[in-house]
C-alpha cells in the first residue's frame, strides 16, 4: 500500500480531560439504554496523574473505560464490553462501519475472547493509562506478548476510545495523522473453531470506521500496537 502517515504523528493524539470523557459516556448510556447507574457516575474521581517515567515511556494520558456484564469470576466480561461500544457506533449518526465477517461477538468461546493470560477487566468504571502504539509499530503481536511485563494491550478499551471517549482519533486515522490500531488482547478465531492465530484490529479510512483482524506473527506497517496501565 502507498498510503504513509505523518511524522511525529501522535503529537496531535491527544487525551482529552477527564470531565469530557465522563460527558461522553453520559451521552452514550443516555441513547443506548445501557443502565450505568447515576451513583456510578457520581462517584468518579479525577483521572490517576501521569507520572514523568510513564510519559517517558510513551505513555500520553489517562483514558475511562467501563467493564459491562460478568465473566463468572466476578470481573467483567471483556467480550460484552466491546460488543456495546461497537453497537454504539453502528446506530450512531456520525459515522460509517465495517464489519469484519470473522468477529462474532456472540460466539464469545469459539470466535472472540480476551487473551489468556491478559488481566481481567473489572467491572464498571475503570481507569488506563494509554500509549498510542507507535512504539511497537514495527512488532508483530506474538512478539509484544512474549515481552509484556507492567502493561497489556487493548480489548474492549479500543473499541471504547474510538467510539465513545476519543472519537476524535478517528478523523486523525482518516487523514494519516495516526496509526491505525491493533486490539493486541483480543484473540479471534477466523474459523469459529477455536483457532485463535488473530488479533483484532481498528482502522478509519475513506470515512469509514473498520473493525478487522490480523494474524498474530505478520507485522502491518499501517497499524500501531496500542498498550495500557491500569489505575
Amino acid at each position: 500500500m502507498s498510503i504513509l502517515f505523518k511524522k511525529k504523528q501522535c503529537q496531535t493524539c491527544v487525551i482529552l480531560p477527564f470531565e469530557r470523557q465522563v460527558r461522553a459516556w453520559r451521552r452514550a448510556n443516555g441513547k443506548m439504554g445501557w443502565g450505568i447507574k447515576e451513583r456510578e457516575f457520581a462517584a468518579l474521581q479525577k483521572s490517576p496523574e501521569m507520572k514523568e517515567f510513564e510519559r517517558r515511556d510513551g505513555y500520553i494520558g489517562v483514558a475511562l473505560f467501563y467493564g459491562f456484564g460478568d465473566d463468572g469470576s466476578g470481573n467483567s466480561d471483556p467480550v460484552l464490553s466491546g460488543k456495546v461500544a461497537w453497537e454504539y457506533a453502528k446506530k450512531s449518526w456520525w459515522t460509517e462501519t465495517w464489519q469484519c465477517e470473522y468477529i462474532n461477538f456472540e460466539r464469545r468461546i469459539d470466535d472472540i475472547r480476551l487473551r489468556p493470560g491478559a488481566p481481567a477487566r473489572p467491572k464498571g468504571f475503570y481507569f488506563a493509562k494509554l500509549q498510542p502504539g507507535e512504539k511497537y509499530q514495527s512488532f508483530t503481536v506474538s512478539r509484544l506478548r512474549k515481552g509484556l511485563l507492567n502493561e497489556t494491550g487493548c480489548g474492549p478499551e479500543g473499541i471504547q476510545l474510538l467510539t465513545i471517549t476519543h472519537r476524535h482519533f478517528q478523523d486523525l486515522m482518516n487523514s494519516r495523522k495516526m496509526p491505525f490500531m491493533v486490539l493486541a488482547d483480543y484473540d479471534v478465531a477466523p474459523y469459529g473453531h477455536k483457532d485463535f492465530f488473530d488479533a483484532a484490529q481498528m482502522f478509519c479510512s475513506n470515512h469509514v470506521l473498520g473493525l478487522g483482524i490480523g494474524n498474530l506473527d505478520q507485522n502491518y506497517p499501517l497499524f500501531s500496537i496500542p498498550t495500557l496501565r491500569f489505575s
